[in-house]
């Protein structure tokens, strides 16, 4: 008979694998994607200079918000660069439905 505690030691607990890929990602990494956030959100919204401490809150917490929902750093980097997609796209949008009304 197989004894039940040499089974589950080689099992990977369900969750270990999700978060090895967090423990990898360097801070650096992170804070240059949130200033790539940063950049695509000035680039759709008017700012004054007293309003970069305020942009940098809103694009920390997107990305927060992404790294602790993530899976895999594939599917943070997926995630982020879908939303970023989707910001650019609606951007792009909007631009051509004002320059129809010139």
């Amino acid at each position: 008979m197989d004894c039940p505690s040499s089974s589950s030691s080689a099992e990977t607990p369900p969750h270990k694998d999700n978060f090895d890929w967090k423990n990898q990602l360097q801070l650096e990494s992170r804070q240059r994607i949130i200033t790539k956030i940063m950049e695509t959100l000035k680039r759709h919204r008017p700012f004054s200079g007293e309003e970069v401490k305020e942009l940098r809150a809103i694009a920390a917490r997107f990305e927060e918000k992404i790294y602790n929902t993530a899976i895999s750093q594939s599917d943070y980097l997926r995630k982020i660069s879908l939303k970023m997609l989707t910001m650019e796209s609606m951007y792009g949008m909007y631009r051509i439905k004002s320059l129809d009304e010139l």
